[in-house]
This record gives C-alpha cells, sequence and structure tokens, in this order.
C-alpha cells in the first residue's frame, strides 16, 4: 500500500471501517497498523483526520518502540493517554514530536491468527482526559471488528512504506443539499477574509476580501499552503498555530505583519473536515493583548520573522529523541534507514564506524553487496570518496548531481548508481567516529535549511553510533560470560529425551541468573534442575554459576536435601540475592522422578492421554532465606510420553496477568502431534507464550520426555 490515492476494492473496507469508528467513539483522527510479523514491524495502513505530514514520523514502528501503539500490541491491552501531560510522563519521545492537547487511545486488534495490528484513535483537547468504561468497551469492540475485516482480506500482512490518507465522514452536515452558490455570495458579502484550508493545510476557497488583505490573487493561492505562498507567513509559529488547530481542535488566533505595514489578524477554527480562517486587520494595542505565550499550547500569538517550518523542526525532535533511545548498532542503523532516509527523500544509506584506521561498514540501505564490498574496509584518509576529507575536516559535503562529485573525485560516480549525495562526518568530542552517507537515485540541490538539519542530525547520529558500539560490546562480553556458565550441550540419556532454550532479556546488558541444568548420576539415574537468580547483571549470573557448582556436588541425593544444602551454601557465601529453584532426581529404572521447589514455579506436565496441566507441588523457601524449613518432595511416575516442562517466570509472567492462570493456558499446547521433536515442541511453546521478540524479563525453558527404551518394563506403573 503506498498513498492516499491508491484506494481499491480491496482497501475499501479497511477505510470505511476505520471512518466509521472514528465517527461512532466521537475521535477527532484515527488510523490503522497492519503488523508485519516478518519485520516484525508496526505500519500505518490507513489514517483519516489529520495530514500525512504530521503522522510521517509515525508511519512505522518497531514492537519495542516506546510508543502508545506498541505497547498495546505488545501488551495486549487498551493504552489510552488522556492528556499532554500523561504522554510527557509515559512517553516523552512522543510528546516532544506532538507538544499538542489532545486524548488518545490505542488498542490491539485481536484476529483469527493473532494479533493484527492496532487501532489508534485521537480526539481534541476538549475531551475528558479520562475515559469511562462505556467509551473503553466501545473503542476495543471498534478494534474487534476492525480485526474481523483484516481477517476477511486475502492479502498477507505487509506493513505499508505510506498509509492512504481517507477523508473523514461529513456526510451529516446540516447544510447538506443547500445550494454551494449561496454560501459563495454570503462569504463574497463579509466585511473580512474568508478563507477555508484542507486538514493538509492547503487553500480550498478564499474570498475576495481575503485575497486582497493577502495581497496575491486567488489563483495564485489556491491549492498552496499559506505559510508555503505568502513569503512573509513563512515563519515556524505560523505552521506551528495550523497543526495545534488541526491535532487539538481548538480554536487559533494569531497576527502578523504584511510587509510594508499592515498588520493581519488570523482566527483559525477547525473541525474533522479542514479549518476555517477569519483575517481582519488589527491594531498594536490589539496585539499587545495577545502576546505569543508558550510554545507548548499556541492559541495566539505574534509571528516574527524566522525562516524554519515547524514540520521539520519536529521531524528533528523526533529523531533526536528516537536515536537518544537506539540501543545497539543495528537499532541505529534501521532507524536512520526507516526514518532518517524517508524524512529526507534520502534512497540510500551507508553508514560506516572508524576501526583501527579504515572506515568500516557497520550497516547500509539501498546498496547492493557488491558495491558495499567494495567501499568497506577504505583508509580513513580515503581519496576515492569524499568521507576520508570529510572525516579529515569534520565539515559535511553536499553533492548535487554525479557532474559535480566527478570534478572532486573522479571515480567515486562510478562506485554506484547514485546521483546526488551527503556525507556527514561523525564526530563526538572532536574524535572521528565513522561517517554517515545519504544518496538519491536523482540529482537534488540540498537547500541551506536542509544542509544545516542534516549538520546537526549528524552530530546526533555521531553520540547514537558510539554509544551503540559500546553497548555491543559490552553485550557480547556479557554473552560470552552467559555462555560459558551455562551447559553447553545436554548429556544423551537413554530413554529420556532433553531440550532447552536459553532467551536473554530484550533489554539491558542481556545477562541474568535464569540457569538449567541435566546432571548425570550413574547409568540409569540422572538431575534435572532450574533456578533463577534475582537481578539481571554480572553478580546474578556469577552467583548463577556459584548455585549451579553446589547442585552439582550435592546432585545425586534427595531432592529436599539437594536443596537444603544449596541453601546452606548461599547463606555461607552472605549474598543479598535470593535463588528460586526446582530440582528434579530421576529414575529411570524405577519408572518415576522426584521434584522439589525453592519458591519455583510448578512444571507443566503432560501424560497422555491425560490432557497436560500444572502439576501442583508444594513449594519450600527460595534460596538464600536462612530457614531451617523443609522442602516438600513429589512423586511423579513415568511413563513413555511423559513429557515435564521447567521454566522459570519470565516465560508465563506479564503485567496484569495471574502467573498461574498463564501457565495452565500455555499448558495445553504442551500436547504434541506424534512425532514431533523436542526442538520443534520448545519453539512452539515459546512461539505461544512470547510471539514477539520483546522480552522483560529472562527466560529458560527445559524440556523432558520420556519415551520406550532398556529401563521401561512392559509392566508400566499408571498411578494417576
Amino acid at each position: 500500500m503506498s498513498g492516499s490515492g491508491d484506494r481499491t476494492d480491496d482497501t475499501a473496507p479497511l477505510d470505511e471501517a476505520l471512518v466509521d469508528t472514528v465517527r461512532r467513539t466521537g475521535a477527532s483522527a484515527g488510523g490503522v497498523y497492519v503488523l508485519d510479523e516478518a519485520a516484525p514491524v508496526l505500519g500505518l495502513a490507513v489514517m483519516c483526520g489529520v495530514p500525512e505530514e504530521v503522522a510521517w514520523p509515525w508511519r512505522r514502528l518497531a514492537l519495542s518502540d516506546p510508543v502508545p501503539v506498541s505497547d498495546a500490541v505488545r501488551e495486549d491491552r487498551l493504552v489510552w493517554v488522556g492528556s499532554q501531560g500523561d504522554l510527557a510522563r509515559s512517553y516523552p519521545r512522543a510528546a516532544a514530536s506532538l507538544p499538542y492537547r489532545f486524548s488518545l487511545a490505542a488498542a490491539p486488534l485481536p484476529g483469527a491468527g493473532g494479533c493484527r495490528g492496532a487501532l489508534l484513535l485521537l480526539w481534541p483537547a476538549s475531551h475528558p482526559s479520562h475515559a469511562t468504561p462505556r467509551e473503553r468497551d466501545h473503542i476495543t469492540s471498534a478494534a474487534r471488528r476492525i480485526a474481523r475485516v483484516l481477517d476477511d482480506t486475502a492479502a498477507p500482512a505487509v506493513a505499508p512504506d505510506r498509509p492512504r490518507l481517507v477523508p473523514a465522514d461529513a456526510a451529516a452536515r446540516p447544510h447538506a443539499g443547500q445550494s454551494p452558490q449561496a454560501a459563495v455570495d454570503y462569504a463574497e458579502r463579509l466585511p473580512e477574509g474568508a478563507v477555508s484550508l484542507d486538514l493538509e493545510g492547503r487553500i480550498t476557497f478564499l474570498n475576495t476580501t481575503a485575497a486582497s488583505l493577502l495581497g496575491l490573487d486567488a489563483g495564485r493561492l489556491l491549492g498552496t499552503r499559506p505559510w508555503q505562498s505568502l513569503p512573509w507567513l513563512d515563519d515556524t509559529i505560523a505552521e506551528d498555530y495550523y497543526r495545534t488547530a488541526v491535532i487539538s481542535r481548538d480554536p487559533v488566533a494569531f497576527s502578523a505583519l504584511r510587509p510594508p505595514g499592515t498588520w493581519l489578524r488570523f482566527h483559525l477554527y477547525p473541525d474533522s473536515g479542514g479549518i476555517s480562517v477569519r483575517i481582519t486587520r488589527t491594531t498594536a494595542a490589539e496585539r499587545s493583548r495577545t502576546a505569543a505565550p508558550a510554545r507548548a499550547a499556541p492559541l495566539t500569538g505574534t509571528v516574527s520573522a524566522g525562516t524554519a517550518q515547524a514540520g521539520r523542526l519536529y521531524q528533528l525532535v523526533h529523531l533526536a529523541a528516537a536515536l537518544t533511545e537506539a540501543v545497539d548498532v543495528h537499532d541505529v542503523v534501521e532507524l536512520i534507514a526507516h526514518q532518517v532516509l524517508p524524512a529526507f527523500g534520502a534512497d540510500g544509506l551507508v553508514l560506516s564506524a572508524a576501526d583501527a584506521g579504515r572506515l568500516r561498514i557497520t550497516g547500509h540501505h539501498g546498496y547492493d553487496q557488491q558495491t558495499i564490498e567494495r567501499l568497506d574496509g577504505l583508509p580513513l584518509d580515503t581519496d576515492v570518496t569524499p568521507a576520508g576529507q570529510v572525516l579529515a575536516d569534520g565539515t559535511p559535503s553536499f553533492f548535487a548531481s554525479p557532474d559535480e562529485m566527478a570534478r572532486h573525485y573522479p571515480t567515486a560516480p562510478k562506485i554506484s548508481a547514485k546521483k546526488a549525495w551527503a556525507f556527514l562526518p561523525l564526530i563526538v568530542s572532536g574524535r572521528p567516529v565513522g561517517c554517515c552517507v545519504l544518496s538519491y537515485n536523482r540529482p537534488r540541490v540540498f537547500s541551506a535549511d536542509e544542509r544545516a538539519v542534516l549538520t546537526s542530525l549528524a552530530g546526533l547520529i555521531a553520540q547514537a553510533l558510539d554509544r551503540a558500539r559500546l553497548y555491543d560490546a559490552t553485550r557480547d562480553l556479557a554473552r560470552g560470560l552467559q555462555q560459558a556458565l551455562l551447559p553447553r550441550s545436554l548429556p544423551d540419556l537413554p530413554g529420556l529425551e532433553t531440550a532447552a532454550r536459553y532467551l536473554p532479556a530484550s533489554h539491558g546488558m542481556e545477562i541474568g541468573g535464569d540457569f538449567y541444568d541435566i546432571i548425570r548420576v550413574d547409568a540409569g539415574t540422572a538431575a534435572a534442575v532450574i533456578g533463577d537468580v534475582q537481578g539481571h547483571n554480572v553478580a546474578a549470573a556469577a552467583l548463577m554459576g556459584q548455585v549451579r557448582t553446589a547442585i552439582h556436588t550435592a546432585a545425586g541425593g534427595p531432592p529436599d536435601q539437594v536443596l537444603a544444602r544449596t541453601n546452606r551454601v548461599l547463606a555461607d557465601l552472605e549474598t543479598d540475592l535470593l535463588v528460586s529453584c526446582l530440582y528434579a532426581h530421576i529414575d529411570l529404572s524405577r519408572q518415576e522422578a522426584v521434584l522439589a521447589s525453592a519458591g519455583h514455579p510448578a512444571p507443566l506436565l503432560h501424560r497422555p492421554p491425560l490432557p497436560p496441566h500444572l502439576m501442583e507441588i508444594d513449594p519450600g523457601p527460595l534460596l538464600g532465606i536462612p530457614a531451617d524449613v523443609p522442602y516438600p518432595a513429589a512423586v511423579l511416575p513415568l511413563t513413555p510420553g511423559t513429557t515435564l516442562a521447567l521454566y522459570t517466570d519470565g516465560l508465563v509472567e506479564r503485567p496484569g496477568t495471574d502467573i498461574d492462570q498463564t501457565a495452565r493456558e500455555l499448558a495445553r499446547h504442551l500436547a504434541a502431534p506424534d512425532g514431533q521433536s523436542l526442538d520443534l515442541l520448545i519453539d512452539s511453546l515459546l512461539h505461544h507464550a512470547r510471539p514477539t521478540a520483546h522480552y522483560t524479563d529472562d527466560i529458560a525453558l527445559l524440556l523432558l520426555r520420556c519415551a520406550d527404551g532398556p529401563w521401561f518394563s512392559e509392566d508400566v506403573d499408571a498411578r494417576p
């Protein structure tokens, strides 16, 4: 899907469903995001009620982005933001680029095969800051209706590059059917200027008085934006008033000087179809009574001289906020490729970092692999491309055409088919950290405003890249430590199949205290253990290694004694961290397992032909709590096909849900088709528990399955 003109018979039901939802809920604007599971990203498919440029920075969102839409999908809940203050507290990045008064709701779209995306609705500033229970029900019901529309489409779920813009439903106008000429005659008789703008800010009508006051013929103004066709109105604040009217639906008034000495007063009255503008002459006394207020809510004020556009400035603020939240180098590259490139109309990206005297490419977009291989590893002082000179003097270079590039660097245009380039040095505290190249498929003249914004953006990219490289190095070290502490492989035991997974939290250092192990005691006996050390840092990982060693030393004894001995070891270590642990002693010759828990989640159990369920086991105290309290043991008969799932709480812990109920729901998926391997089963469990790659906690999962083997006799104990 692309622009607003690409509506088809396939897309019409979704467009109509959105417009109907906006009308029924009383919202001023809305949009539907489609979840692209392959990415995974959320793409804005269709929108109404706001200009495309306002929604442009938000047209593609990663599921991990700290914004209401991503939270709604990731956490499967309705997100309500009642005011600008609430937005600033919960989502400061969004508030920085949308400093207007409005309320919003984001709701997941629960489709037949899982979440299909999200519904976003905006209300004007006059809307109460709290949503009533009935209003919340209406929003979630609307989300379900839109999800059904998406389910009925045969097209695959692909996040579009550009949303469709559909008009809001204005069929209920009380003047519908009346003569349009009568309205024109009425406007012509007014003693003041009357102008109509659409939601994109373009002039769709103006009377003769308005043309006279603005100083241009109507033919030269129709279809243009006032701040673009009138040089004396080309000011950040003027555009900001328009954006305030569109988003907040607040009446807005401001004054502006039309050279050489005529002051005009503009009154903006917005609704779902556009903005009506009333223009009058004003006096100095009137202007003094309406001095410009704080920019967070520009309801009245005076326009002064300026050049930068509000949209461009907010775009820069948005990109700056996003860059501060980019964690690793991949995040930085993705953000530049999907937000910076479209914002500046670029088609290609090469991001390189200074490493041992050379420019190593850390990310690219819009180039073939052969070109990237030619550019990778160039020395810092290279003269093949402008990158070396740009890094040497710290000054950006802009080339509007291949001829201009060839005059300075004859071989550079031959490297790729690009036609224009912006080479931006990445400097941090006077130290070159790399170079960012934006390229274009057509010749392009870079305006002074665009050069200034790109130069400012380069400094932000440099800091983000430097920070991300440090994070990547720290994460690699943490991963190495984590992998060294976890078992490299599980032992082979006749009659017992095993599989395990460890997933670190998706934020932070990606190191924690979750652990698992299978310990071979003798030819027919083994111990299975899983545990979770409190915390997500090096201290937690180090203690995890000590706990594993203590359990290895005591393994083979009764489970309650193994946990008691390990608890005494933790007491001797005098650690402040607590550990949950589940220990299972598996005796294949006796066809049974004995389990004991130290405050750990109960395992999932499937013993065919009985349905899977959450096993009942009485937990003892957490390890690390000095207490002479026994650890109750539970005996589990083992039959061929019995499957046991041991896991840490990160698998089933979700905000606002009961952990045991979540575990019971997950247990239903433990029943695997005949012949399915444990590796496929464990992947299926992880997918149902965590359909996205966003984890707030570490996850360890260990599966055990009893199979026919030398330890099983024909007379199998079938105790329930």
